[in-house]
């Protein structure tokens, strides 16, 4: 799962899957805006088959807190 997560976030950011770690956050990739926020929540939903919460999508601005939610929501990779 935590790969699938990482071509996720890697396609919609457009960064290098290999570059994302656990430092990865809004902070470290600049192309992580209010927008590409909503796109990535939206493309993690549709594959993993999930529907985040409106407490979750806030607080997902890093990778490890993207996998944290993905994993609390049960997804299939």
């Amino acid at each position: 799962m935590e790969q699938r997560v990482r071509e996720v976030i890697s396609q919609v950011l457009g960064v290098d899957a290999k570059s994302i770690n656990s430092t990865t956050s809004v902070q470290s990739v600049s192309a992580w805006d209010s927008l590409a926020h909503m796109n990535l929540v939206l493309a993690l939903e549709e594959a993993f088959g999930v529907e985040f919460t409106d407490e979750q999508i806030p607080t997902m601005t890093s990778f490890p807190e993207v996998l944290k939610a993905v994993e609390a929501r049960g997804g299939r990779a």
